[in-house]
């Protein structure tokens, strides 16, 4: 199988919404009720996507994970509220690929454009009871720094942990 990566651009913005709806159903099954999951559609994800990009994409890189001409998973970097940081605001990986090495290239990427973003280190959130994301994240040398909110994802309130990776 081969994947290269690229930076995104507008044409590409509905696909990686699909691949965020497919990836987020997927990593929150049984941590979300199904009607949160169901909330949001792969083109509701795209438009978003859409309307997200052309108001960050001069301070925020989103890069995909192309394998013939389908976009099977993607990054969203740039600043951070938290001071002296950077932020991975997403990582997914469509599905049917997860463990295939997919989402270790999008992230071995994400932390060289992480940390061109500046700041001392790299923040990101996850949900608390994704234990497979958490596990993924802490393989990669990332560490939970203590950092805990409750978000709503679609209006269902849930724990994330904030984990922080500094760079050498």
């Amino acid at each position: 199988m081969h994947v290269s990566l690229r930076t995104a651009e507008e044409v590409d913005l509905m696909a990686v919404g699909s691949v965020h709806q497919r990836s987020r159903v997927a990593a929150y099954a049984g941590i979300l009720s199904p009607e949160t999951l169901e909330l949001r559609t792969a083109d509701a994800f795209g438009e978003w996507w859409t309307e997200r990009y052309r108001w960050e994409r001069d301070t925020h890189v989103l890069t995909v994970a192309d394998r013939n001409s389908e976009i099977v998973g993607f990054t969203y970097v740039g600043p951070s509220e938290t001071p002296d940081a950077a932020e991975l605001y997403a990582i997914h990986v469509d599905p049917s690929l997860v463990g295939s090495g997919v989402g270790r290239l999008l992230m071995v990427d994400a932390l060289g454009k992480l940390a061109k973003v500046g700041g001392s280190r790299a923040v990101l959130w996850v949900l608390a009871d994704n234990s497979r994301a958490r596990r993924f994240y802490e393989a990669g040398g990332w560490v939970a720094d203590g950092q805990t909110r409750n978000e709503p994802v679609n209006g269902e309130p849930v724990d994330q942990l904030r984990y922080s990776l500094t760079f050498a």
